[in-house]
């Protein structure tokens, strides 16, 4: 049995296509996530953009990333039928599920160590509102609090 994972999809659509066109497009992968069942967790429409190089006389084209939440075999199908659509001028698959663990555990371990060195240095765990710098969320700790070129070695 397969396993679930993650993915993104990015494809680009030829500039002679309509928005009806690139929604239809939508609306077959929707529909194969659904036949597969799977999930399609979110979609965003970039828009025409610039390609970086020219791809079989097309310099623009309308991006669509997805990200997918699906089995192996559903990607295989998704491959397939983008592969044969004409106006599709490119499409990549990445599992994502994989970095995003790796990302989630370092972000903890940096968290923990933050932590073990504010208590070695007597002061509480977790830094209070008033310390820190502006306006700054909770999961942005990723830098342990240090910024830019105020840093001081």
């Amino acid at each position: 049995m397969s396993q679930n994972r993650q993915y993104e999809l990015v494809y680009i659509v030829s500039p002679e296509a309509s928005e009806q066109a690139v929604a239809d497009l939508h609306t077959q992968v929707e529909q194969i996530i659904q036949r597969f069942n799977g999930v399609l967790d979110k979609t965003e429409n970039w828009g025409k953009r610039k390609l970086a190089y020219e791809i079989g006389h097309a310099r623009e084209g309308t991006y669509v990333i997805e990200t997918i939440t699906g089995t192996g075999e559903l990607m295989k199908e998704i491959d397939r039928r983008l592969r044969v659509t004409d106006t599709v001028i490119r499409h990549m698959t990445v599992r994502v599920d994989e970095d995003i663990r790796i990302a989630e555990r370092l972000r903890s371990e940096r968290k923990a160590t933050q932590a073990r060195r504010r208590t070695a240095r007597g002061l509480p765990p977790e830094p209070l509102a008033s310390e820190r710098r502006g306006d700054r969320d909770d999961n942005d700790s990723d830098d342990m609090g240090l910024e830019g070129p105020e840093v001081q070695r």
